[in-house]
């Protein structure tokens, strides 16, 4: 199945499936959706898409595609370089990517299209044949990321360069897993401005989804409603000479084949 998010035509906030472009069929859960949903039978309009899911954690893989990891000159790694984004930067599959006034002068913001994955019940030490019975499902997601807060001004974390409101737009769809044949072969694409910036394809994991969770959770419990960012292909654009900042009045577009596609605007932070 094929999960959205949205807002109907009277302001509510709704699940839906099987999505046509403008009605969605309902569904009915609770306050844990992976826990069980039923359809309820009605179609509904859908006036704005929102992220499919609201994340209990964001876990972040770094440096997981062997040719981003050689275009940033860094060793290969040997283990998952994970960090973490708040889950308050979560935004639409439409939804403006905002670039703060930290980061308009000079520009570094950047763009990083990523295969998503949620984790559909809680796992801990889990081995890597039984990793993918905890997927849910996954979704095209871009890690948005500022630089030089990643690199220098975040103390030498980088959860604040990822960190800032709308910096994890994320759809259109939540796809379940049994939609996916292999996610080890799966094309991700990135746009900007309809140029293209990032093509490359999830067999160049270094580590594999089912290696990613298996490692992930090792003495770690990975809560059910976690969405995993699994790394991102060569072609970022502070690796590029001359490098390539997001600026405000650009099209963002991110897209994963047979997951999903995203066409976020990038605007400028307003303060009153």
């Amino acid at each position: 199945m094929r999960f959205i998010r949205f807002i109907d035509e009277s302001g509510n906030i709704l699940t839906g499936c099987d999505y046509d472009g403008t009605t969605a069929s309902l569904v009915s859960h609770g306050a844990d959706f992976f826990n069980g949903y039923e359809l309820v039978g009605k179609r509904e309009k859908v006036s704005t898409l929102l992220c499919p899911v609201l994340p209990r954690a964001i876990l972040c893989i770094g440096l997981n595609y062997r040719r981003h990891a050689e275009e940033t000159g860094m060793p290969i790694p040997t283990h998952p370089v994970l960090f973490m984004k708040n889950p308050a930067a979560m935004t639409g599959p439409a939804g403006d990517i905002v670039i703060p006034r930290s980061c308009l002068d000079p520009l570094q913001v950047d763009y990083e299209v990523e295969l998503g994955v949620v984790i559909g019940t809680n796992a801990k030490n889990v081995p890597v044949d039984d990793a993918m019975n905890h997927v849910f499902g996954y979704t095209c997601a871009n890690d948005i990321s500022a630089r030089r807060w990643q690199k220098n001004a975040g103390g030498g974390q980088w959860v604040r360069g990822k960190s800032f409101d709308t910096f994890c737009p994320a759809g259109p769809e939540l796809v379940t897993k049994d939609e996916i044949n292999d996610a080890g072969n799966l094309n991700l694409t990135c746009l900007l401005n309809g140029e293209v910036m990032q093509c490359g394809n999830s067999s160049d994991m270094i580590f594999p989804v089912p290696e990613l969770i298996s490692r992930l959770s090792q003495s770690m419990t990975i809560l059910a409603g976690t969405l995993i960012l699994t790394g991102t292909p060569s072609g970022v654009g502070f690796a590029r000479t001359p490098q390539v900042y997001l600026k405000p009045g650009d099209i963002l577009e991110s897209r994963i084949d047979g997951v999903g596609k995203m066409i976020n605007p990038v605007t400028a932070e307003t303060v009153p």
